[in-house]
């Protein structure tokens, strides 16, 4: 009997409608367009308005895209990963709520939560379940509302990040495609470089931590970008080292998008053609959990059975690793 891996048969997306762009952008905080496209590669990003709606409804946004693009009966999903760093809230598990929702009521759920590293983390979980022989439909969302823990008066910041989520589904494969490798890493010493301080159990909410922005992302934007490129490409060249791949045997680089600057030196570091770098930061900014899924879903199109895809991401915390997946169908 072969050995049973864990494939993407079917992705999903979800992006919020209102446009927050670099000239936008202009109005609000002291930067200006060239600034910002020289220095991240970004010219949008979209932002959820609507109050009330947070990452839950994203999620379930980018589901339904995937379930009405395959025809999935919602009773047939095994176990639904919600992939966040901004869940609805405290205690009450995000994914319960996507998963009652989108109708999976036959499912069991959970948050994985790991800053920008929270969907390669969870690729790996997902294929865990799939491998077990246990499971044969899990659903993973990346979905993130970062306009939540944005300051738009702080341009480090404000310029970077966006809103969205999008949805795969894993499934047995039997053919040799889906997951080949991973190399996933933490180093909790940085930490102080890229965090929201307050709301957690260490400093809970008060009026002191709302006074002083504490429910804010903080971030230094230096050290964070040295860690990123030197993380990002170290994993990814152990994966291609212990799988014999050539950069010639890439057919795509999913990289996390950060920043353009990051993506590009990972890809040089690499030794990899730009042209095999999926790339679509300029149109949604760093939309931490989903940037990943909403890569495959605006390149969808362009892969091909048997294609050799590299993900990888970097996180706070902090998180990083680099995933080897065999890409298992050819969407047209």
């Amino acid at each position: 009997m072969s050995k049973i891996t864990a494939a993407i048969t079917a992705v999903g997306k979800y992006v919020p409608d209102f446009v927050l762009s670099n000239k936008l952008l202009e109005t609000m905080v002291d930067t200006n367009d060239e600034w910002i496209t020289t220095r991240t590669g970004i010219k949008e990003r979209r932002i959820l308005k609507e109050k009330g709606k947070g990452s839950s409804f994203m999620a379930i946004e980018a589901a339904n895209d995937l379930i009405s693009k395959i025809n999935l009966d919602p009773n047939e999903i095994e176990l639904v990963i919600v992939a966040t760093a901004t869940p609805d809230m405290q205690a009450a598990s995000t994914s319960a709520f996507v998963a009652t929702k989108i109708g999976a009521t036959k499912a069991f759920s959970f948050d994985l939560i790991s800053a920008c590293s929270s969907f390669l983390y969870g690729m790996s979980t997902a294929a865990s379940y799939i491998e077990s022989g246990k499971y044969k439909k899990v659903l993973l969302i990346g979905a993130d509302m970062n306009s939540s823990m944005i300051d738009y008066t702080d341009r480090a910041t404000c310029i970077i990040f966006g809103d969205g989520a999008g949805a795969v589904l894993f499934e047995p494969n039997q053919e040799g495609l889906g997951i080949q490798d991973e190399y996933l890493r933490t180093d909790g010493n940085g930490r102080e470089f890229l965090q929201v301080a307050a709301g957690g159990s260490v400093m809970p909410a008060s009026e002191e931590t709302v006074l002083n922005k504490q429910h804010f992302v903080h971030q230094d934007g230096r050290t964070v970008f040295k860690y990123a490129v030197s993380k990002m490409a170290d994993v990814s060249e152990k994966v291609l080292e212990r799988n014999n791949l050539s950069q010639d045997d890439i057919a795509w680089l999913a990289p996390h998008q950060a920043n353009k600057r990051i993506i590009e030196a990972t890809a040089s570091r690499m030794k990899l053609d730009i042209n095999k770098v999926m790339m679509n930061i300029h149109k949604y900014g760093n939309t931490t959990s989903a940037t990943l899924p909403l890569l495959l879903n605006d390149y969808e199109s362009k892969l091909r059975k048997g294609d050799n895809i590299i993900f990888t991401a970097f996180g706070g915390g902090f998180s990083w690793g680099a995933i080897f997946l065999k890409w298992a169908y050819n969407s047209n």
